[in-house]
């Protein structure tokens, strides 16, 4: 099965959500003041940006890849799952101002991270921490499909 209508709906979408989370950014960036952590808010701030300007130029680029049907739908969910999962952890952590023992950096500067409950810290941490082999699923995908015919 020929899976261009499937990477072209994909990248259609990635750029709807890159956008998307540019908006998010700018709307964050008004509530900076008003967060549990000032500082993590800016660090929201600046990740949904940078996220929404990656998804935007990949969804240019993801017509591109040569990936079947099957992996070109592992890599799209895995790549969303992992952008939004840092995403939530960060967010989580400056609306609550907590989250020290996952996000250690940040509890060192002013206006960092307290200490919050076990259930808190424990969200924060499978949140954060489970976005990383999903983002890695994701981009050994993007890699392989990137690949050259040797002829």
């Amino acid at each position: 099965m020929d899976s261009s209508p499937v990477l072209a709906r994909q990248g259609h979408w990635q750029l709807q959500i890159g956008m998307a989370l540019l908006v998010y950014s700018s709307l964050d960036g008004f509530a900076i003041p008003y967060l549990g952590s000032p500082r993590i808010g800016l660090s929201v701030h600046t990740l949904s940006a940078y996220q929404g300007v990656l998804l935007l130029t990949q969804g240019f680029l993801w017509t591109r890849l040569k990936l079947g049907l099957t992996a070109s739908r592992v890599a799209f969910w895995c790549l969303l799952y992992g952008t939004f999962a840092i995403l939530a952890a960060y967010t989580v952590a400056a609306v609550w101002g907590v989250g020290n023992e996952t996000i250690r950096l940040m509890g060192e500067l002013p206006h960092g991270l307290s200490r919050g409950t076990v259930f808190q810290e424990t969200f924060i941490k499978v949140l954060a921490y489970s976005s990383a082999p999903t983002g890695l699923t994701w981009l050994g995908f993007v890699l392989w499909g990137l690949r050259v015919d040797s002829r």
